[in-house]
């Protein structure tokens, strides 16, 4: 069976679909009946590059500036272009059973137009070229309020033709299910939750006496830092020891650094910038608490790391974040400081509190594996292939 995978984002590049991607690749490295080539982004000069002795890797240069961990409307534009247009000459010379996009946009739609094309040609003519969507967050309709018009007028419409024509639509959680079946009513979604590599992300031991608060995530409005930010204000006036780490880089970065100087607590929050996810395991084990602030949110990657990691979790009440919240963490409203204030005080006070929140994040994450997601997949793959 081969699959040929799009992806615009894929280590360095991006963030969590990127690092979903790789993790899955490396499942399927393990095993013998499957080859996939991905097609992805690249932060120079086009690339070819073998993940593992069946499974290649092209990264197409798409003039990339900027922020690596985000993509602009610039970087995807090309993105698509030049990968439509590679994938045609490789679908030409290569047989492949199966194309899997992940975001409905641009990769699905990509991923679409490439079948139409297959159908057209000579290459399976008969039936086209099935192909898969993994729905990651922001590509579903009406994820975020700043794209609502644009979500009215134009990628509703879009996204339910793409979804229709695809042989599978599958979400990341159960509430980006229900949001993009809003969209499409009548649409048949699956759903896999991301797993995590329990082995790279270990229990740490804390011997530094300072109760430490973690986040990590692109500096962006998103994300919702600002108020993370201004928690940790009101919440270090009364519990001084007590620091906030920060992984992650993003355009307001220069804007939140202002903050804490004014607030005068630079030796209590540090700005980390942005790591190789390989170096993250080595943040998650010196904290005490991770925190999610963001106001919209798919399957949280980062809060998955955390929680194998033995952290408890204080986490807005977005997209299928809920989910992992089991007597491990507290879920608080979005965009509300106090919330994550009083939450963060109740841990910080409440050792033994403290502690069994730690150990049950570890028990949930025991539960899930990319092991079980690529499982998943490769059921879904199997059905779908051309016969």
């Amino acid at each position: 069976m081969k699959i040929l995978m799009l992806n615009y984002e894929f280590p360095p590049l991006g963030g969590g679909a990127g690092n979903a991607t790789y993790y899955l690749l490396r499942e399927f490295s393990k095993r013998k009946d499957i080859e996939v080539a991905l097609v992805t982004s690249s932060v120079g000069a086009h690339a070819k590059e073998m993940f593992a002795p069946h499974i290649t890797i092209y990264r197409l240069d798409v003039n990339k500036s900027g922020n690596i961990h985000y993509q602009s409307l610039k970087d995807l534009l090309v993105y698509s272009w030049k990968a439509y247009w590679f994938c045609r000459k490789l679908i030409k010379n290569e047989q492949f059973d199966l194309i899997h996009a992940f975001f409905g946009i641009p990769c699905g739609f990509i991923a679409m137009k490439l079948s139409y094309h297959a159908l057209k040609s000579s290459v399976n003519q008969e039936e086209g070229l099935p192909y898969i969507v993994s729905l990651r967050g922001s590509d579903v309709p009406f994820y975020s309020k700043r794209f609502f018009w644009l979500d009215t007028f134009f990628f509703k419409r879009l996204s339910r033709k793409i979804w229709k024509n695809s042989n599978s639509v599958i979400a990341n959680s159960k509430l980006l299910k229900e949001l993009a079946q809003h969209t499409s009513s009548q649409q048949d979604i699956d759903v896999i939750h991301n797993g995590i590599d329990t082995q790279e992300f270990k229990v740490g031991t804390q011997t530094h006496g300072v109760f430490t608060i973690l986040s990590t995530s692109r500096l962006i409005k998103r994300k919702g830092i600002t108020h993370l930010i201004q928690a940790f204000i009101d919440f270090n006036k009364k519990n001084k020891k007590s620091r906030l780490v920060l992984v992650g880089d993003g355009d307001l970065k220069e804007r939140l650094e202002e903050e804490v100087r004014r607030a005068g607590i630079e030796r209590r929050v540090r700005f980390v910038g942005a790591i190789s996810h390989d170096k993250m395991s080595e943040y998650y084990t010196q904290a005490d608490v991770f925190v999610l602030s963001s106001l919209n949110e798919g399957m949280s990657n980062s809060l998955l790391e955390a929680m194998s990691s033995g952290l408890a979790i204080v986490t807005t009440n977005v997209g299928g974040t809920k989910e992992l919240i089991e007597n491990n963490g507290f879920i608080v409203r979005k965009g509300k400081n106090r919330d994550i204030v009083e939450s963060l005080q109740r841990l910080y006070r409440d050792k033994t509190l403290l502690d069994t929140m730690k150990k049950n994040s570890r028990k949930k994450a025991e539960q899930m594996s990319w092991k079980r997601a690529a499982r998943d997949y490769m059921r879904i793959y199997k059905s779908q292939c051309i016969q």
